[in-house]
């Protein structure tokens, strides 16, 4: 008696598990799974960065709303004259110009994530 004889007749599902369809089932579920080009896992990465790449897109989408908002304002000269004087500390002639920066207490700190 053969070695697989002997193993079906101790373990009967054996012979459902050694069946060639179940063979082909299996063969084709783990080439899907692992060896595919398109398989399971490269889809799962490929979803997260999809995810990624969207929600970079509504950020910027977002970013670009607010700066064409903040160019029509712009157009007007005193608001011109008020972003230059925020943002590049720009000052007329008879100005002076102080700028006072504040430490930030410790507990006001957020701890750096590394």
């Amino acid at each position: 008696m053969s070695f697989f004889q002997r193993f079906k007749e101790k373990y009967p599902w054996f012979k459902y598990l050694y069946n060639r369809y179940v063979l082909v089932f299996a063969f084709f579920v783990v080439w899907l799974l692992f060896l595919d080009n398109y398989s399971y896992f490269e889809h799962r990465i490929l979803n997260k960065e999809i995810e990624e790449i969207e929600t970079n897109k509504k950020y910027y989408q977002e970013e670009i709303k607010k700066d064409s908002l903040e160019i029509k304002q712009l157009k007007n000269p005193d608001m011109i004259e008020k972003y230059a004087r925020e943002k590049y500390y720009m000052k007329r002639d008879s100005e002076d110009i102080y700028i006072i920066e504040f430490k930030e207490k410790d507990s006001d700190k957020k701890p750096d994530k590394k």
